[in-house]
């Protein structure tokens, strides 16, 4: 079969590549007559067939199914919701292929989930969609907490922060949110910068879904979560980073900050303004790791509640960010080295709601193991196994 000479300058371009950048990513070599980047152009502009194996390597190298490269034509951008990190006025956030690639695949999985959910007359949740950005956010915080039966004291009550979000999950998921947890395409050389992409919610009635970028500190994946689930009241489905310059951001990161870290609390630290920066950096560590919440959360509350200047928070912005990449680096160098089980992390990733819906999915004959493979990211033949992990 040919394939249409469009489709694969289509998906290099929206790869991020260059032809010289893809040519060297698909291993051509200069020969006597033509070098790689010619060899390239020649394909692209259908005067040289493309072999299979060459199509593989592009799938891969561009993230793509091989079976894109067949299509007649280059594909329609999917509705992939809002882009949250877009401020009005100033340019749009740089084009990353990595990110475009998982938001598809998130798509992709919530897709099948809400076919199956719909096709089984699963009932919409109450809560979807039902607020807009005029309700005070600590009325929205009050209901979200009221809706999620989350409790402070027991989040609070964790020993550690990893602990605290499964709490939290755990209430999250009880809601009918599936939470999971997604920060690259499946290695550490695709990690995804949480600058670039913190978070994702699809505010459907029937198969809401948040994930949540786990290449951040684990102390910020509670306020990511509670970000998103305020994207989900207010029906808006999108992306989030980690800038908060956008009306609704600042909105959702104020509703998930009121749950966490009500003003009463962060009242108390309002010594912090007179002290230098050292100090201040050693007083939110401590205030921050005895309510098992991120030191960044803490410093943009004191921000918004004008308990420091911005000058300040900048400063300790510009710290977290310098931490957050020491984080990253340690992350893969474990990841290098081995660590846990394969499908521990896998399940963890996961979350229980998604792994009980495909394994209730497949009992009742709802679902093939070809898509509960593609609901879950793994291989249909290792469905099963992965099912069982942990149990």
């Amino acid at each position: 079969m040919r394939v249409n000479p469009e489709i694969l300058e289509w998906a290099r371009s929206t790869a991020g590549l260059s032809p010289e950048q893809a040519a060297k990513a698909l291993g051509f070599k200069p020969t006597r007559s033509r070098t790689a980047l010619e060899r390239l152009e020649a394909i692209e502009g259908g005067k040289e067939d493309i072999s299979r194996s060459v199509l593989l390597k592009m799938a891969k190298a561009y993230h793509r199914p091989l079976l894109v490269f067949y299509l007649n034509a280059p594909p329609p951008i999917g509705d992939r919701g809002q882009d949250f990190r877009s401020v009005p006025g100033a340019p749009p956030p740089l084009y990353n292929p990595t990110v475009d690639a998982l938001i598809r695949d998130i798509r992709a999985r919530q897709a099948i989930v809400h076919d199956v959910a719909q096709e089984s007359e699963t009932p919409p949740l109450d809560f979807i969609g039902t607020a807009t950005m005029t309700v005070p956010a600590r009325d929205l915080a009050a209901r979200v907490t009221e809706r999620l039966n989350f409790s402070l004291q027991e989040f609070r009550n964790q020993r550690t922060a990893n602990e605290a979000f499964t709490y939290l999950r755990s209430k999250i998921e009880e809601a009918g949110i599936y939470v999971l947890l997604l920060g690259n395409l499946g290695s550490h050389h695709t990690n995804i910068p949480v600058e670039t992409f913190r978070g994702f919610a699809v505010a459907d009635p029937v198969a809401p879904f948040i994930v949540i970028n786990d290449q951040d500190a684990r102390t910020a994946w509670s306020f990511t979560a509670l970000h998103e689930v305020t994207h989900l009241w207010l029906g808006a489905t999108g992306i989030s980073g980690a800038s908060a310059d956008t009306q609704i951001e600042q909105y959702c990161n104020d509703v998930a900050g009121e749950i966490l870290l009500p003003g009463a609390d962060i009242r108390t630290l309002r010594d912090v303004r007179a002290m230098v920066l050292r100090d201040a950096i050693s007083t939110i560590a401590a205030f921050a790791d005895h309510r098992n919440i991120s030191r960044d959360m803490v410093a943009y509350k004191l921000l918004r509640f004008n308990l420091i200047p911005e000058r300040t928070w900048q400063a300790l912005a510009a710290h977290y960010r310098e931490e957050r990449q020491l984080l990253r680096e340690r992350h893969s160098e474990v990841e290098r080295e081995g660590g846990p089980n394969y499908y521990v992390v896998r399940r963890h990733r996961l979350g229980d709601a998604l792994l009980d819906f495909v394994r209730r999915a497949l009992g009742e004959g709802a679902i093939s193991h070809t898509k509960a493979g593609q609901v879950l990211g793994v291989k249909p033949r290792n469905v099963d196994f992965l099912l069982q992990v942990g149990r």
